[in-house]
């Protein structure tokens, strides 16, 4: 482990036999404390209206619009593409090398968000691996059902294939609901006898699409950011959305990561705040793939709201970022292949 990392309290978290450990920094930085406050006075307050009206055509694209103001890191290169059904940009920071590539897909309940207001995130991702990324504004909700944004990220995937890069350099990544594509993602590929990638790493994933578990764990009264009626919402949404889109005369049954096959997956490094209520999601997709015999860490960070990893002011951050390098550079092939020369 990097040196840098030293000053991290690590101890065993859960019983099971995935590697997991709690990450205590003096239980929570004085900046990050005054973000749980803020985001329990403005984001949480919205979200519960939200949550009653989530019928009404929330004019969702405004989000994105206003991640305009947030500036990736300094000397960050940009670049437009366009895939099959949806658009994605190349995002890659100064200096940085070809060897590995990431594939991101960001977060946003499936609604909202897009490759503005993550940005600045996807750089520092860039960043923090030494690699470019491949930030895909996939198709969303209402418009579309969830299946159309996993196909967007295959989609990016075959993209990645064949632009060069072979599938030991790929790693799928994403945050919040963009966790939840990153493991769908990966699990279809296999459907389609694509080769799996190098890894996986996600941030205060959502992996399961029933609320009951998020609705019964200890954080349902605690998180920061999102109230217990939301969950429930967004899974009524989904639902609805879903029901539109008929194939062949039927509906098939939405198949959350939790209750997949999980077997095939890469090596999996997974990251959460102690208090927020998907931690419920991130330690049952733990404890699954550690089941299905996948390679898999467990990091929940002491007092950290959802997404943490975004307030890049906090140094809960930008340890979590040094994280994210390490479990990319200890499963590269390219890494692997210097050492042993």
């Amino acid at each position: 482990m990097n040196n840098v990392l030293t000053a991290l309290t690590r101890s065993e978290y859960t019983p099971a036999t995935y590697t997991s450990s709690r990450i205590d920094m003096s239980s929570g930085s004085l900046p990050s404390k005054a973000l749980s406050a803020y985001l329990q006075l403005t984001v949480r307050p919205f979200l519960s209206v939200w949550a009653k009206t989530a019928h009404l055509p929330w004019p969702m694209h405004v989000v994105d619009y206003a991640g305009k103001l947030v500036p990736p890191v300094k000397g960050t290169r940009c670049r437009r593409v366009e895939l099959a059904e949806c658009g994605a940009e190349w995002v890659a920071a100064d200096g940085v090398s070809e060897d590995n590539v990431v594939l991101y897909l960001h977060g946003g309940a499936f609604v909202c968000c897009g490759l503005n207001t993550h940005r600045r995130l996807v750089s520092r991702v860039s960043q923090s691996v030494d690699a470019p990324v491949l930030s895909v504004d996939y198709r969303m909700m209402p418009r579309n059902p969830i299946s159309h944004a996993v196909e967007d990220g295959v989609d990016a995937y075959r993209f990645l294939l064949s632009s060069g890069y072979r599938p030991d350099q790929i790693f799928i990544a994403g945050d919040s609901a963009g966790g939840y594509l990153a493991f769908m993602v990966a699990l279809t590929l296999g459907t389609l006898n694509l080769p799996k990638p190098a890894g996986i790493f996600v941030m205060s994933p959502l992996t399961d699409m029933d609320p009951t578990r998020k609705i019964e764990h200890e954080n349902a009264s605690k998180c920061a950011v999102f109230p217990a009626g939301a969950v429930p919402a967004l899974t009524i949404m989904a639902d609805r959305v879903e029901a539109k889109i008929v194939v062949e005369g039927k509906r098939g049954p939405r198949v959350s990561p939790v209750d997949a096959d999980l077997s095939g997956l890469p090596p999996v490094l997974i990251q959460a705040g102690s208090s927020e209520m998907v931690l419920a999601d991130a330690e049952l997709m733990a404890i699954r793939l550690e089941e299905a015999g996948v390679e898999c860490e467990l990091q929940v960070w002491e007092d950290q709201v959802h997404v943490f990893q975004a307030a890049d002011f906090l140094p809960e951050a930008r340890r979590a970022m040094i994280e994210i390098g390490e479990f990319v550079r200890t499963h590269s092939a390219f890494d692997a292949t210097f050492s042993t020369a």
